[in-house]
């Protein structure tokens, strides 16, 4: 490493390192964040009884906990201080915290933790001990894995500068989604249900296996940590030698620096389509199989290789449009070329006929390929409309945004499907499995109503941003990145 260290400053080979290692500690944040998407049915399939005894609006607010800290003005505090501390230190130590949050939820969903005196003490405030442990790890874990997302973003804005950014932001994505997708194909497998019963000891391998990864990412972490404060020193000696010995004076972040980026409208736009959009995604992804196995009638394991669909059309396409995207430019065309594919991608899963499951598999690809579209071009936007110093705070402010969402629209769509399970099965003497299935369809369909809803909205948002890229070109948002 000494001899690729050496040349930091221009050395294609350090860049692509450091890529890998950030990128491996996201894909085992991914891989924790989606131990529960391609299983989700289990918390609303009224003929299992699962040993941990949450039920889908539980589930909802589990899911929704990941953004609880980081709507909670804690993105904002902490991109501020990535900003004034630094990637190295504020990022060693959210990576730490999601590593903490990840082992709290493990020991929250957990057997021992079932039988312990703990659980009993909180048995005294909270119904269900484990959910509100949980959700305790899952707020920390997601505040946790938040900002050290920033970190990783601001970094590869830092060492792919005038470079291949869009590719290595695609790339790095599309590592993320790895995890996501190894989740949701090999968590199925992972969990098995017996006899009707799924017991702890089921619910909590895939959480085990997700801190091993974790613990590979802390390692590879550490080896960016000694690159990274190389780079600086290099970068630092050639500004003194520029300077004729004299280190050029650093541009601080500033508190009224806030202000500024709130006042750009054109942040106000990509912030916007960032919520909306994600949401049309990640929370469709929480509750994938409990929409798609009953409005599909198909099984669970051919529901789980559907979901990780997505992922894998990202992976594919993320760093192909990341490429486009430094060759040709059209960054704003492509997100909203990105956006109205994912509106259509729900119209079919929420209408498309019931028998014929090719809809679903052409549906959750569209919807995949909408996921690398719009990414692809959004993030590498930000440094752009954003100077470097304020990098942290901006990309900060735009998952606050995004994770106020991820906090509501999960909980809204447990809360819809439990209150629709409810009209039909509330009352009846004898359950039938028609009954059941009658159930479960219509909790899909109205679910799905939600997610045409934001997808409608997230294209009118692309559409704004491009008549403002339109009027001001100077912004070079649809200019190649790579010039």
């Amino acid at each position: 490493m000494s001899n690729v260290i050496g040349s930091m400053k221009n050395s294609k080979g350090a860049r692509w390192l450091v890529l890998i290692l950030l990128s491996v500690s996201m894909f085992a944040s991914y891989f924790f964040d989606d131990i529960f998407s391609s299983v989700s049915h289990i918390f609303s399939d009224p003929g299992l009884f699962v040993d941990l005894g949450w039920n889908a609006a539980e589930y909802g607010s589990y899911g929704g906990a990941y953004s609880i800290l980081c709507v909670c003005g804690g993105l904002i505090i902490c991109g501020m201080l990535l900003d004034k501390w630094g990637v190295r230190f504020t990022g060693s130590l959210f990576i730490g915290l999601m590593v903490g949050g990840a082992a709290l939820v493990t020991y929250a969903i957990s057997g021992s933790f079932a039988n312990s005196g703990f659980c009993r003490w909180l048995g005294h405030a909270f119904a269900k001990p484990s959910l509100a442990l949980a959700i305790t790890g899952c707020s920390i874990f997601g505040l946790g894995s938040e900002i050290a997302g920033v970190a990783v973003t601001r970094s590869l804005a830092k060492w792919f500068k005038g470079k291949e950014m869009a590719l290595a932001m695609g790339l790095q994505l599309a590592l993320a989604r790895l995890g996501t997708a190894t989740a949701l194909v090999a968590v199925p497998y992972l969990v098995t249900v017996s006899n009707g019963r799924v017991p702890f000891s089921e619910t909590i391998r895939p959480a085990h296996v997700g801190l091993v990864l974790m613990a590979i990412g802390v390692a590879l972490w550490i080896v960016f940590l000694a690159m990274d404060s190389k780079f600086d020193s290099v970068k630092a000696a050639e500004e003194a030698a520029k300077n004729d010995g004299k280190q050029k004076e650093k541009d601080e972040f500033k508190f009224s620096d806030i202000g500024k980026i709130l006042s750009n409208k054109y942040f106000i736009l990509v912030s916007l389509l960032c919520v909306f959009f994600y949401c049309c995604i990640i929370s469709f992804r929480r509750f994938a199989t409990s929409i798609i196995i009953p409005r599909f009638g198909i099984h669970q394991d051919v529901a789980s290789i559907m979901v990780a669909l997505i992922p894998f059309c990202t992976m594919v396409f993320t760093p192909i449009f990341g490429y486009v995207v430094d060759r040709k430019g059209r960054g704003t065309r492509l997100m909203l070329t990105g956006s109205i594919m994912v509106l259509v991608a729900h119209l079919i899963v929420a209408f498309a006929p019931r028998g014929m499951a090719w809809c679903g598999y052409l549906g959750i690809g569209m919807l995949g390929i909408g996921y690398a579209l719009v990414p692809a071009a959004m993030w590498p936007s930000v440094p752009k409309i954003i100077p470097e110093k304020n990098l942290g705070t901006a990309f900060s402010l735009i998952y606050w945004v995004q994770n106020i969402g991820l906090l509501i629209v999960p909980i809204i769509v447990g809360k819809v499907i439990d209150k629709t399970n409810g009209r039909f099965i509330t009352g009846a003497a004898d359950l039938t499995p028609a009954m059941e299935a009658k159930a479960a369809y219509a909790s899909a369909v109205n679910a799905e109503y939600l997610f045409i809803i934001l997808g409608v909205v997230a294209v009118v948002i692309a559409l704004c941003l491009c008549k403002a890229s339109d009027k001001r070109p100077d912004l070079e948002l649809d200019v190649p990145n790579k010039k």
